[in-house]
Parts: structure tokens; C-alpha cells; sequence
């Protein structure tokens, strides 16, 4: 039932209204004449319901449309795709990466027992981020409020990572997903002092685990693809040379780089180059 509540946006969203916590606003057209009546505002977001097959759509996190007719074009090209019951349409929320938050945690049956609250500074694409590149550590009551009221009301236990963005437009934060799974940056606990994958060994063996929560002011580092990101910003004028020298002096643990073995991370560089060069070139 958890597994249903995280990848089920549906039922997320039904949820979440249910217990006034802000969420995007989320269509699911049955087909084209759906999509043409549609009564929305613009930019909208249309994104494959799963993943399955790899293709143009399922590969890119989300394809944005700013008027009617890129609309239709758009969904015509993504139903050929997936299907048109496979496509859900959502409201653009402004903001680039540094707007999302999330809420990282291990439940045991309805209640937290280690959790930290999180900001994803930088992501790639820098648009709609399909993976986290610079994330920290950060103090944010009403995310983690909303978190537990939503993760509460379904009487959690497990591993779980919910996503908010910040929507200036109203000022509340709205709940994007629910991951019932390990996440990219989940080596992020370790350095917070609360080593997430260790906790949930603990609670399998029945130990007791004291509540815990991590440490703000720590980050983690994808660094192979934040000089990417960074980089794209730079470009947009969203991030300064200053600015982002100055990201990187706090405590923090990275992705592949390690200092007892600095092949893997020395390796990713080129590799990421040529995926992101392969993705361009396939579009």
C-alpha cells in the first residue's frame, strides 16, 4: 500500500488536499479532445505516468508547453510515445532547483525515527532536474511539518523521501512525490549524523533506535555533473563564479569522489560528458 502511495501522483495529490498541504495543479486526460477543452493555464508540464520503455518522452524529466498549440503538438508526440493513458499534464511551478526541497526519513510504523530536511541548490538539466547534482542540509519547519502530517496519516514505516517545491506565486510549499526507495544523495545522512541505510539495518535486526535528526549545514556533491549545472546557470545569469565557490565551503561527502579511491570519480567525468553530449545529439 505504501509502495501505491509513492508512485501513485493520483492518490498523493488526493491525499495531500485532504490534509491542506499545497500540491501542483495535476490533469489526466483520457484523450486529444480532453486535451483541446482543457481548461488551464500556461506553462503547463506533461510527463509520462511510467517509465517503462525508454524513448524521447521517458527519457527527459518533463516537457514544457507555454501555449495551446505546443500543447496538442507536444501531446500528439508523447501519446504516439506512451500512450494517451499514460500522460499526466501539471502546472509549471517557478523556480529552478534551488525551490525544491525534501524531506529524507526512516519511519517506523507512523512515526520518524532519523530525518533531515534538505535543499537541491543545483540539478541537471537546470530546468527540470532529472538528477540532483548539489544538495545541503538546511533547518525548514514547515516542510517537515507537512512531511509527517502526510507520511502520519498513512501510518508509514520504511525508508521515504518526500519532495516539495516552493511556490512564490502563493508562498507554500507543494508536495511533488513520495519515494519509497533510496534516493541519489541518500550518503548525505551519513555526513548529518544520521547514516540512513545503517538505521534501517538496525530496525530490521529489532533494535531500538533513538529518534535522531540530521545536522544542518552539510552538503553532498555530484561533482562530475554540478560543473555542468553550475555552468548552465552561469550562463542563464542564475549563479555567479562568486556564488558558487562559495557553496562549496561547508562540510561535505561526494558522489564517487573518495580519498582511499579516486579512480571512480577521476573515470565519471568524461562519462557524464558523453552521456550529456549522447543526450543532445538524440533530440
Amino acid at each position: 500500500d505504501q509502495m501505491k502511495w509513492a508512485y501513485d501522483k493520483h492518490l498523493t495529490y488526493e491525499r495531500a488536499a485532504s490534509l491542506g498541504i499545497g500540491y501542483p495543479l495535476s490533469y489526466y486526460p483520457r484523450g486529444r479532445r480532453d486535451v483541446a477543452s482543457l481548461d488551464c493555464s500556461f506553462p503547463l508540464i506533461l510527463k509520462p505516468t511510467v517509465r517503462e520503455r525508454k524513448n524521447a518522452f521517458t527519457r527527459e524529466k518533463a516537457w514544457r508547453v507555454d501555449d495551446r498549440a505546443a500543447l496538442l503538438a507536444r501531446y500528439d508526440d508523447a501519446a504516439a510515445l506512451v500512450g494517451a493513458d499514460a500522460i499526466v499534464l501539471q502546472e509549471l511551478i517557478p523556480g529552478n532547483g534551488s525551490a525544491q526541497f525534501s524531506y529524507a526519513a526512516v519511519w517506523n510504523r507512523g512515526a520518524p525515527v532519523a530525518s533531515l530536511v534538505a535543499q537541491r541548490q543545483r540539478q541537471l538539466p537546470i530546468d527540470f532536474g532529472y538528477t540532483s547534482t548539489f544538495v545541503r542540509t538546511i533547518e525548514n519547519d514547515e516542510v517537515e511539518a507537512a512531511a509527517i502530517r502526510f507520511l502520519k496519516s498513512i501510518e508509514y514505516s520504511g525508508l521515504v523521501e518526500v519532495e516539495f517545491k516552493y511556490d512564490r506565486r502563493d508562498s507554500r510549499y507543494k508536495i511533488l512525490d513520495v519515494n519509497a526507495r533510496s534516493w541519489t544523495w541518500s550518503a548525505l545522512g551519513g555526513l548529518a549524523g544520521v547514516d540512513f541505510p545503517y538505521i534501517v539495518w538496525r530496525l530490521a535486526q529489532g533494535e531500538q533506535v533513538p529518534v535522531c535528526r540530521g545536522r544542518p549545514g552539510v552538503a553532498w556533491m555530484l561533482s562530475s555533473r554540478d560543473i555542468f549545472a553550475a555552468g548552465q546557470e552561469m550562463l542563464a545569469g542564475i549563479l555567479t563564479p562568486v556564488d558558487y565557490l562559495r557553496s562549496l565551503r561547508v562540510p561535505m561527502v561526494f558522489a564517487a569522489y573518495a580519498g582511499d579511491d579516486m579512480l571512480p570519480g577521476i573515470v565519471e567525468l568524461p562519462l557524464v560528458g558523453w552521456r550529456l553530449l549522447s543526450r543532445i545529439l538524440s533530440r
